[in-house]
């Protein structure tokens, strides 16, 4: 179970970093550092794109509008975070535990 565990949190931190680097590539796009004309650059943020919207979307439909402000990427981020500090480790500590007699 302690591998499943380790598995699940080497997920999230992949998820972690991709939402990371979508942010950067959004930053980098809406400043023309880059352009979606090039194949390359519309072909990542394309793949990124498909990756994580079905984690904000959810998220999208609680939160409000701030217009051009999307803050999803920062509640998903939050929820890894809370996920891999307090959920995981509290999990193994209670595989862990001898059993209660």
């Amino acid at each position: 179970m302690f591998v499943i565990l380790r598995i699940v949190q080497v997920l999230l931190t992949v998820v972690w970093w991709i939402i990371i680097v979508q942010a950067i590539l959004s930053w980098l796009l809406a400043f023309n550092v880059i352009s979606t004309h090039n194949d390359t650059v519309r072909t990542v943020w394309e793949a990124l794109k498909r990756m994580t919207e079905p984690l904000y979307r959810p998220i999208r439909r609680i939160m409000p509008d701030f217009g051009a402000l999307d803050l999803s990427p920062l509640v998903v981020l939050l929820v890894i975070y809370i996920i891999q500090t307090i959920l995981i480790p509290a999990i193994a500590i209670q595989m862990s535990a001898p059993p209660a007699m």
